[in-house]
C-alpha cells in the first residue's frame, strides 16, 4: 500500500507499506473532478496547479490536526497506468477504507455559508449532493469505522454517526450496516439495491465497486461491458455461498442460544465475576498471554462463563475485531469431533471477514463438501485453520472453545494444534474450557503464554455467582407458581444449602419444581437430596415410579444409543409407541417432558440436558435403562428402521418425474416424507453391526430375512433417499460396511451386496449429481447379469426403448480415479489397503480413499518435473516419491507435508523408488546410471524397460529402452514375456491376437485416470466404462446413447477382449445423463 508523508515542512511525500507495517492513516473521500493530480504527478512534481491539490492538502492538514502523519488519496497513491497495481487496488480497496483510522469526506457542492446560517438549506444541499449518487463513494460510506463530513471551505458538517438518520434516508442503507455490522448479515438482494440508484464514469465499474460490499475479488476486464461484469460478480458470489454452505456443519451462534435457552437464560451475576479476576484480565491485557484455559468439574458452571465472556468481548472488543467460538457436545456426533470444531470457527470467522474464504476456495474448487467431511478432513482444515492464522490481513481475533472434553474424536489432535498455534499470531487470542482430565492437562502443560483459571481454586467467587443464580431461579419460580412467603423462602434456603455451588444442580431441581403443584412444594422439597448423582437417581426414581416408566425408560435408551441428537419425528420412526401419534407434535413433546429433566427439547431436537446427564444413565443406571444390554437397543432401531423405510421409500419419493433434475435444483416439499427417515437412511447399518452376534441379528442376515428383504425390495429406492439428503457417499461408506460382514450361509445376500457395492462405486457421482438417474443412467449402463440390475429392471422408464450392448457381468475396472492434470505415471497402495497413491506429470502426488474414491487433500506438490515413482512405507506412515528432476521426495502419508529434506545426490530422472522392508531405507533408480548392483529380477526403473539376461543377472543395456511408461517384467522362469499384462500404470495395454503378447505401448492412449481392477476378475472385458461426466440425450424416439467416439481421448477406457480384439460397438458410460425429450 501507497500511503502520503506529511512532512514537517507542510509538504507531503510518497512512502510505500506492506501487510502489517501499515501505520495508521486517514483516507480521502471526494467526487472525480476534470483536474485530479495524479501518481505520476507526484513523481514528477507537476501537479501543485492542478484545482484537485487542494483536496489533497486539506486531506493533509486536517489528519495533522487529528494526529496521523499519513493520509491515502485514490487519485495519486495508485499507479493506474499500471494494470496489475490497479487491479490489486481496486480489489483491495474496501480494506483499505476499513482499515483507515479516519475517512474525511470532501463535499464541494454544500457551502459554509448554508451550514452557517440556513440548517434547513444546509440540509437541502447535503441531500441533493453529487457524493451520494457515485458508485464507488458506497463503499467509502460503509466500510470506515470513522467518517466526517466536510463542505467546500474544509469545515466539518458531522460524522457517519450524528448524520446517520440523514444518510440513511439519502441512501436506503441500514442504519445497522453504516454501523459497521457484518455485511453478511445483509441478503445479496438488498445489498444489489444500494448500488442501483448510483453511476459510475465507467460502466464496469458499477459492479467492480461492489466486490469490497461482497468481499470478492476477481480480475478486472475493461471493455466487457457492465452486464458481463455483474454476471462474473454474481459468479463469484455464487462461489462463495457454496464454499460456505459446504463449510457450514452448525452455526455457533445458534448453539450458544440453544444451550442458553436450555439453561434457563444467562444472568450476568452468575458470570460476571470472572472478568474481575487477575487470570483474566492478564490474558485480556497482556499481549504475552494468549490462552486461557477455564477448567472445572462438571455442572460448576462453565459452559454458561463461556457464554457470559463472550458477551463481554462484544461488546468491548473494536467494531474491526473478530470473535468466533465452539459449543463441543458429546451427546451430538456432529459436533463432537475435532475437524466439527474447526469448521465452526473457520465458518464464523469467513462470516465477519469474508476474504478469508479465499483459503478454503483453494481447495474446495476441486474437492466440494468432501473437503470437509472425506477422511483427511481433519488434515484439510487444520491447514486451512492455519493459513488464515497466518494471513496479514486477520484482523483482531479472539477465539473461543467451549467442553474440550466433550470432543470425542480425534480431541489429542485438537490439543496438539491448539497448543502449536496458539502463539502463531500475536493478534490471536484463545480462550478454552474442560473438566480437569489429566490427559487434557498434560498436553496444555506444553503451551507458552498461557493463563489457568480453576474454578476449585475461585471457590469463593463461585460460590457467590452460584447463591445469585439460586436467588434468581428461586423468585422466578415463586413468581410463576404464586408461592407465599413461606414457601418461597423455604425452596431459597433449599436450594442455597444443597446446591454445592453446582449451577446444574439448581437448574435441575428448578425445572422439577416447575411440575409440582404448588400445595405439594413443602412437602417434596426433601426429595431433592444434593450432588448431581443423587438427584439423578431420584429423576429416574420418579421415572420408574411414573404410569409411562415404560415408554419414558425406551426414550432414554433410545436418546442414549443413537448416534447424534434426533428430531421428535426421527423418533416416531425408531420408537414403535410414538407412531400413532405422529403428526401430534404438542403430545410428542409432552411424552418428552415425562422423561424428568434428563432431555431437552429446542427446535424439534431432542437431546441430554448435559452429558453428566448421559455419564449417569450409562454408568450408573444401565440396568434400569437397559435392562437387555445396548445391544437389544440396537437392534431395535435397526428392526425399527427397516420398517419405516419399508413402509414410506418409493421410486421418486419427492415427484420430481424429470429425471435431468439436478439435486441444486430439488425443492424440499412441504410434507417432507424423508424428514421422519432421515436418521434411519443414514445409520440403520451401523446399528445392524452394533448387533451382530444376537440370535435374532443372525437370522436378519439370512437369505430370508429382514436384510436380503429389504435390498431385494428397497434398494434403489434407498439410494434416491440418499441423494436427496446430499448423502450418497455415506452410502457408499455403509455399503462397504455390509460388504464386510461375514455372509457364508447367505450366498444371495453376500452376491446382492456385491453386487450393489459395484452398483454404487460405479455410479455414486451421477446419483450424486441427479437423484433419478439410480433408475436411468445407472440401470441402463449396469451389466446385463448385474443384480441390482435385474432386480429393478422394471424401473427403467418406459421411453428408454432400445438399450445399448453391455458386458454381461462387472468387469475388473472398479473405480476411475480423476484429479490430475496429466499423465498418471505410477500408483501404489497403502499396507492396509485404505488408501492409494498416485504420481504425474503434472508433478504432484495424490492420495485417494480405496472405499470411496474420493481424492484426500491437499495434493502433495514439491517437485518441480514429472513425477515417475510413488512408493508407500511398509508402516503405512510415509510416502516416498521419485522425478525428473532428479530428486526423492518423502511426505508424511496423514498430513501430507513434505518431510524434509528433499533427497539429492541423482543427476537424472529419477525412475523408480522403493522402502526396504523395515522400512528404514529407501532406494532408488536413475537413469543417471548410478544403479548399485544389477538384479536378479528388476521391477525397477518405471519408464525404462529391464531385461532378465539368460544368465539371469545382467539388466539390458539402457540404451534400448524408450522413455516410455510400459513396464515389462520378464519371469525368473522363463524370459519370455509374461502372457497377460496390465501395465503401465493408468494407461491401458490390451493384448493382441489371441492374447499372449501385450500389445506395442505405443498403442496406449495417454491416461490423466486411475483405474481400480478387481483380482477376482484379472482378464479384460468386452465393454468398457467411458466418457465421465458426457450427457446423452435420446434421439427421436430416445434410446440410443451417442457414439463413445465422441469422447474425449483423455477420459476414454477401451478394454479389448483376448477372444475378439476388436472394440465392443458401444460403450458404456458411468455418468451418462438421460434426458427425456419432448
Amino acid at each position: 500500500m501507497r500511503l502520503l508523508y506529511y512532512n514537517s515542512d507542510g509538504d507531503f511525500s510518497l512512502a510505500e507499506f506492506f501487510n502489517r507495517a501499515i501505520p495508521e492513516y486517514a483516507v480521502l473521500s471526494h467526487t472525480w473532478e476534470e483536474e485530479e493530480v495524479t501518481f505520476e504527478d507526484l513523481q514528477n512534481g507537476t501537479g501543485t496547479k492542478k484545482a484537485g491539490y487542494e483536496k489533497i492538502r486539506f486531506c493533509a492538514e486536517q489528519a495533522n490536526r487529528d494526529g496521523l502523519q499519513y493520509f491515502w488519496v485514490d487519485t495519486c497513491c495508485i499507479d493506474k497506468s499500471n494494470s496489475a497495481e490497479l487491479a490489486e487496488a481496486i480489489n483491495s480497496m474496501f480494506r483499505w477504507y476499513r482499515m483507515s483510522t479516519k475517512c474525511y469526506v470532501y463535499l464541494p457542492d454544500v457551502s459554509r455559508a448554508t451550514v452557517n446560517t440556513d440548517e434547513l438549506a444546509w440540509e437541502s444541499a447535503f441531500r441533493k449532493s453529487r457524493w451520494f449518487t457515485r458508485g464507488w463513494t458506497l463503499q467509502e460510506l460503509i466500510a470506515p469505522i470513522s467518517v466526517e463530513f466536510f463542505c467546500r471551505e474544509s469545515k466539518r458538517i458531522g460524522s457517519k454517526s450524528s448524520l446517520e438518520q440523514q444518510i440513511h434516508e439519502i441512501t436506503g442503507i441500514p442504519k445497522s450496516a453504516l454501523q459497521g455490522a457484518s455485511l453478511s448479515q445483509f441478503s445479496d438482494k438488498e445489498r444489489f439495491s444500494w448500488i442501483q440508484p448510483r453511476q459510475t464514469k465507467v460502466e464496469e465499474d458499477k459492479a467492480y465497486s461492489l466486490l469490497g460490499i461482497f468481499d470478492v475479488q476477481m480480475p478486472l476486464r475493461y471493455g466487457e461491458g457492465m452486464a458481463n461484469a455483474f454476471k462474473r460478480l454474481e459468479e463469484e458470489i455464487d462461489k462463495f455461498n457454496k464454499c460456505l454452505q459446504d463449510l457450514r456443519l452448525s452455526d455457533p451462534r445458534d448453539d450458544k442460544t440453544r444451550i442458553e435457552d436450555i439453561k434457563g437464560g444467562l444472568l450476568e451475576g452468575s458470570y460476571h465475576w470472572v472478568l474481575e479476576t487477575s487470570d483474566f484480565q492478564q490474558w485480556r491485557d497482556n499481549q504475552q498471554s494468549q490462552l486461557l484455559w477455564i477448567k472445572g468439574d462438571p455442572g460448576k458452571g462453565k459452559t454458561m462463563l463461556l457464554c457470559g465472556i463472550i458477551n463481554e468481548l462484544e461488546k468491548s472488543m473494536s467494531k474491526t475485531d473478530i470473535l468466533s467460538y465452539f459449543f463441543c457436545q458429546a451427546t451430538d456426533s456432529r459436533i463432537n469431533d475435532a475437524t466439527a470444531v474447526l469448521r465452526g470457527l473457520v465458518y464464523l470467522l469467513v462470516n465477519q471477514q469474508p476474504s478469508l474464504i479465499s483459503h478454503i476456495q483453494k481447495k474446495h474448487g476441486h474437492a466440494g463438501k468432501s473437503l470437509f467431511e472425506d477422511a483427511n478432513s481433519w488434515i484439510a482444515m487444520s491447514e486451512i485453520f492455519t493459513s488464515i492464522l497466518q494471513d496479514p490481513s486477520l484482523r483482531s481475533t479472539f477465539l473461543i472453545i467451549d467442553a474440550l472434553d466433550e470432543c470425542v474424536v480425534d480431541r489429542s489432535k485438537l490439543l496438539d494444534f491448539i497448543v502449536q498455534k496458539s502463539s502463531i499470531s500475536p493478534r490471536v487470542k484463545w480462550v478454552i474450557s474442560s473438566r480437569n482430565w489429566p490427559d487434557i492437562e498434560d498436553r496444555l502443560e506444553r503451551a507458552g503464554h498461557k493463563m489457568r483459571l480453576c474454578l476449585e481454586l475461585n471457590q469463593k467467587s463461585v460460590s457467590a455467582a452460584v447463591g445469585t443464580y439460586v436467588k434468581y431461579k428461586s423468585r422466578q419460580l415463586a413468581d410463576e407458581k404464586g408461592y407465599d412467603d413461606r414457601t418461597r423462602e423455604a425452596v431459597l434456603q433449599h436450594l442455597v444449602s444443597n446446591a454445592d455451588d453446582t449451577f446444574l444442580w439448581v437448574a435441575l431441581v428448578y425445572e422439577n419444581l416447575k411440575n409440582v403443584p404448588r400445595w405439594k412444594t413443602l412437602a417434596k422439597l426433601k426429595e431433592f437430596p444434593p450432588g448431581l448423582d443423587l438427584l439423578y437417581q431420584r429423576m429416574l426414581t420418579q421415572i420408574c415410579e411414573s404410569d409411562d416408566a415404560d415408554l419414558c425408560k425406551q426414550i432414554l435408551a433410545v436418546v442414549s444409543t443413537v448416534y447424534r441428537p434426533i428430531t421428535l419425528m426421527e423418533t416416531t420412526s425408531i420408537i414403535e409407541t410414538l407412531v400413532d401419534i405422529a403428526n401430534d407434535h404438542k403430545s410428542l413433546a409432552a411424552i418428552i417432558g415425562l422423561c424428568g429433566s434428563f432431555l431437552s427439547l429446542r427446535e424439534d431436537t431432542v437431546s441430554f440436558v448435559h452429558q453428566s446427564a448421559k455419564d449417569f444413565l450409562m454408568k450408573k443406571a444401565s440396568k434400569e435403562i437397559l435392562p437387555l444390554g445396548m445391544d437389544d437397543v440396537h437392534h431395535t432401531i435397526f428392526s425399527r428402521s427397516m420398517l419405516a423405510m419399508s413402509n414410506t421409500l418409493r421410486r421418486d419419493i419427492y415427484g420430481l418425474h424429470a429425471p435431468g433434475i439436478s439435486i441444486d435444483q430439488v425443492k424440499q416439499p412441504d410434507l417432507d416424507p424423508l424428514v421422519a427417515l432421515q436418521y434411519s437412511c443414514l445409520y440403520w447399518v451401523d446399528h445392524l453391526l452394533e448387533c451382530q452376534t444376537r440370535n435374532d441379528t443372525i437370522k436378519d442376515l439370512k437369505d430370508s430375512g429382514l436384510v436380503y428383504s429389504f435390498l431385494h425390495q428397497y434398494f434403489l429406492y434407498w439410494i434416491e433417499a440418499l441423494s436427496l439428503l446430499k448423502s450418497v457417499s455415506e452410502g457408499v461408506v455403509m455399503i462397504r460396511k455390509l460388504e464386510d460382514l461375514q455372509f457364508d450361509r447367505s450366498p444371495d445376500l453376500r452376491a446382492f451386496i456385491q453386487d450393489a457395492t459395484r452398483f454404487v462405486v460405479s455410479n455414486r457421482s451421477i446419483i450424486e449429481q441427479a437423484p433419478l438417474q439410480a433408475y436411468c443412467s445407472a440401470l441402463v449402463f449396469a451389466p446385463e447379469k448385474s443384480i441390482v440390475r435385474q432386480t429393478f429392471e422394471k424401473c427403467i422408464p418406459p421411453w428408454i426403448q432400445r438399450n445399448p450392448r453391455l458386458e454381461i457381468h462387472w468387469n475388473a475396472l472398479l473405480q476411475t480415479l480423476e484429479g490430475h492434470t496429466g499423465l498418471v505415471t505410477s500408483v501404489a497402495f497403502s499396507p492396509d489397503g485404505k488408501q492409494i497413491v498416485s504420481g504425474s506429470d503434472d508433478a504432484t502426488v495424490r492420495r485417494w480413499d480405496a472405499a470411496t474414491g474420493q481424492q484426500l487433500l491437499p495434493a502433495l506438490e514439491g517437485h518441480t518435473g514429472e513425477v515417475t515413482s510413488v512408493a508407500f512405507s511398509p508402516d503405512g506412515k510415509q510416502i516416498v516419491s521419485g522425478s525428473d528432476d532428479a530428486t526423492v521426495r518423502r511426505w508424511d502419508a496423514a498430513t501430507g507435508q513434505q518431510l524434509l529434506p528433499a533427497l539429492e545426490g541423482h543427476t537424472g530422472l529419477v525412475t523408480s523408488v522403493a522402502f526396504s522392508p523395515d522400512g528404514k531405507q529407501i532406494v532408488s533408480g536413475s537413469r543417471d546410471a548410478t544403479s548399485p548392483s544389477p538384479l536378479t529380477a528388476s521391477r525397477s526403473c518405471l519408464g525404462l524397460t529391464m531385461r532378465r539376461s539368460c544368465a539371469g543377472t545382467q539388466p539390458r543395456d539402457s540404451s534400448c529402452c524408450r522413455p516410455s511408461r510400459a513396464i515389462q517384467v520378464r519371469s525368473p522362469q522363463s524370459p519370455s514375456p509374461l502372457t497377460a499384462s496390465r501395465s503401465c500404470l493408468g494407461l491401458t495395454i490390451g493384448p493382441s491376437g489371441a492374447g499372449t503378447q501385450p500389445r506395442d505401448s505405443s498403442c496406449c492412449r495417454p491416461s490423466r485416470a486411475i483405474q481400480m481392477w478387481s483380482t477376482q476378475s484379472p482378464s479384460p472385458l468386452t465393454a468398457s466404462r467411458s466418457c465421465l461426466g458426457l450427457t446423452i440425450r435420446p434421439s427421436g424416439a430416445g434410446t440410443q446413447p451417442r457414439d463413445s467416439s465422441c469422447c474425449r481421448p483423455s477420459r476414454a477406457i477401451h478394454v479389448r477382449s483376448p477372444q475378439s480384439p476388436s472394440p465392443p460397438t458401444a460403450s458404456g458410460c458411468q455418468t451418462y445423463t438421460f434426458l427425456k425429450t419432448g
